[in-house]
């Protein structure tokens, strides 16, 4: 089974749809589980109020995209578990092995004022994996070593206390659509951008997305060409196209004859695709109760999950009476 998470450090985007959730709903099986890292997005300043709402926004996008809420949960509602494996983790972990994490290097290069949980983060990550037994973690390249880390973590301690945890490996991501940013197509869509200007977000309204997409950054040129390398900006928005029409960019190249027919088709098949998702999340959003049930149930499933994994890990290494 898999686990694969999403940090709400922004409000999902189309980057994050195209590239990840729509999969997770196509692709995933049964036994795959999707959480809301919120916890993860604690590591910097950050409002709490705002965290919250972005936790909801993001739970409930995930379940209107399609996903089975008994496979979707809120990284916190399970701090208690998490709090608890994680030190059991930390004290398995040297501090060479947390100090070589290259992420922790880059974030906290010439900041002040750097907070632990930065440091120590991966190994909370190693805890989501571990406690749920998954066997595989569809990462990017950034996030293959942190899945070392806990490979690392899981050997150690089954041979030092005994077999508890599954060893995971970190595996390709099903493959998505490489979503650019709309006004600077050298960098990804994020939704931590300062420049909302070149975020299309899930929940953005039609006439909204119409606008962002009809801005974007093209080139000098005038007649749509696939060249991600020479002209970027048109490439990012025949990606766009090919993702929402389950096509290939350079056959969807050939159909639009000027950069404004181009871009006009790909905001509407934007709208199109969004739609559905967007009607159901403000349902949800929009009904708070349903909402909670839905993040208490599958808190509870994924807490029941991984109970046994951590009774046993306390009992082995001392913590709870054997």
């Amino acid at each position: 089974m898999k686990v694969s998470g999403i940090t709400p450090s922004g409000r999902p985007q189309l980057g994050n749809y195209l590239g990840a959730i729509r999969r997770w709903a196509v692709d995933g099986s049964e036994h795959d589980l999707y959480f809301i890292g919120d916890l993860h997005a604690m590591t910097t300043t950050h409002n709490p109020a705002k965290l919250r709402a972005q936790a909801d926004e993001s739970l409930a996008v995930l379940v209107a995209s399609g996903i089975s809420p008994e496979r979707v949960f809120v990284q916190s509602d399970l701090a208690r578990e998490l709090g608890a494996l994680t030190w059991v983790l930390e004290c398995t972990c040297s501090y060479g092995e947390a100090a070589r994490m290259i992420q922790f290097k880059e974030k906290a290069d010439g900041q002040a004022g750097v907070r632990l949980s930065l440091f120590t983060y991966p190994v909370l990550m190693a805890a989501d994996i571990l406690l749920q037994g998954a066997s595989e973690v569809p990462v990017g390249e950034d996030q293959s070593q942190h899945v070392e880390l806990a490979r690392a973590l899981a050997r150690r301690f089954n041979a030092t206390y005994g077999e508890v945890f599954t060893v995971p490996r970190a595996v390709l991501p099903l493959t998505g659509a490489r979503v650019r940013d709309l006004t600077d197509p050298s960098r990804k869509m994020s939704k931590s951008s300062p420049d909302a200007g070149g975020v299309v977000f899930v929940l953005d309204e039609p006439d909204l997305i119409r606008r962002k997409i009809r801005r974007a950054v093209t080139d000098s040129g005038s007649t749509p060409v696939y060249d991600p390398d020479g002209r970027p900006g048109v490439a990012n928005l025949l990606e766009i196209l090919a993702a929402c029409t389950d096509r290939n960019p350079r056959d969807v190249a050939g159909e639009h004859a000027t950069y404004g027919a181009l871009k006009e088709a790909v905001a509407e098949a934007v709208v199109e695709a969004l739609r559905p998702v967007r009607e159901r999340t403000t349902e949800l959003l929009g009904d708070p109760a349903e909402l909670a049930r839905i993040r208490k149930a599958g808190a509870a499933r994924a807490a029941e999950r991984g109970e046994h994994r951590l009774n046993s890990a306390l009992r082995l290494i001392g913590a709870t009476a054997s």
